[in-house]
């Protein structure tokens, strides 16, 4: 078995006030990463209690990647690395 499907399985949960500031933390930090996550994603469903998270693959593992939105092209949740900026589809 690859590491990366190791890495398809959700790390934990978070409520949606820990998504929301994580995610706005992740967007302030990274330079171009707001206008990189509005051209490519919708808003999430606002009646979502609990979000999964995810480790990132990038950064020693240490990152989390959290829901940003819906990818427009792609169906699945887009997520952003809390650590290293990095965006991937979940």
């Amino acid at each position: 078995m690859s590491s990366n499907v190791g890495q398809n399985f959700p790390y934990a949960s978070e409520s949606e006030a820990q998504r929301a500031a994580a995610v706005e933390a992740a967007l302030a930090t990274f330079d171009g990463l707001r206008a990189k996550v509005e051209v490519e994603t919708t808003p999430l469903e606002p009646d979502a209690d609990r979000w999964w998270t995810y480790v990132c693959p990038k950064d020693d593992f240490t990152g989390r990647l959290h829901a940003a939105g819906y990818a427009l092209e792609r169906h699945g949740v887009y997520t952003v690395c809390d650590t290293c900026g990095s965006t991937f589809l979940r």
